[in-house]
């Protein structure tokens, strides 16, 4: 079993950044692929970022690529999303998923575990 704990969200100005950590407790995930999704108020969670179990493979969604960037470091067990040029409409609660499935790492339902979400706020 693996818990999944989001920090870094916050109230940043359009244009600034911020860097989400996703910290894994339990067990190592080091040979789980992690992602990030969030849900805007009222809308569907949607994909943002993924990385494989190895860090050799990163996918985005088109909205943020370019601005953000996912990354591991498997020693200290954690992931971050580091959000660039950041715009309301990047507003939402995201969250980080892992899974061990090695396809398809785009859709939620390959990923086992879920944090309980970080809220991010970008004011115009």
């Amino acid at each position: 079993q693996v818990q999944l704990v989001e920090s870094g969200g916050g109230l940043v100005q359009a244009g600034g950044s911020l860097r989400l950590s996703c910290a894994a407790s339990g067990r190592t995930f080091s040979r789980d692929n992690v992602a990030w999704f969030r849900q805007p108020a009222g809308q569907e969670r949607e994909f943002v970022a993924a990385i494989s179990w190895s860090g050799g493979t990163t996918y985005y969604a088109d909205s943020v690529k370019g601005r953000f960037t996912i990354s591991r470091d498997n020693a200290k067990n954690t992931v971050y999303l580091q959000m660039n040029s950041l715009k309301p409409e990047d507003t939402a609660v995201y969250y980080c998923a892992a899974g061990d499935i090695d396809a398809r790492l785009q859709r939620s339902d390959v990923y086992n575990y879920w944090g309980q979400g970080t809220q991010v706020t970008v004011s115009s």
